[in-house]
């Protein structure tokens, strides 16, 4: 097998655990909530259990997002495109595909959004 897909094939059942991982938390605390104050204005809980669930919804977010981008880096593999930057059709850097292998622009590009 290739080894780019092969890392690829890896971040995305990294990724799938890391997904799973966080559905259970995220029960975790929605059951924890049930059994506490309903009240979170004047329970001192309350903020940290509201706290720790959009803490797990943000974090679920970002996981979904980057299983979307591996996701496409699969496709564009496939396709010939994989480390071509989208934006200015340059090569993506070897370092910026091994720190993000789901990277869609090169560095200089990602900059340029911020």
């Amino acid at each position: 097998m290739d080894p780019v897909r092969a890392r690829l094939l890896a971040e995305l059942a990294s990724n799938a655990e890391a997904l799973a991982d966080l559905a259970r938390d995220h029960d975790g605390v929605v059951a924890a909530s049930r059994e506490a104050n309903a009240d979170d204005e004047h329970d001192p809980e309350g903020a940290t259990v509201a706290f720790e669930r959009q803490q797990l919804v943000a974090l679920t977010e970002q996981a979904r997002a980057t299983r979307a981008s591996l996701l496409q880096a699969l496709v564009q593999l496939d396709d010939g495109t994989y480390g071509v930057c989208e934006r200015c059709g340059e090569p993506i850097g070897d370092e910026r595909l091994q720190a993000r292998p789901g990277a869609r622009t090169c560095i200089a590009c990602a900059r340029q959004r911020r």
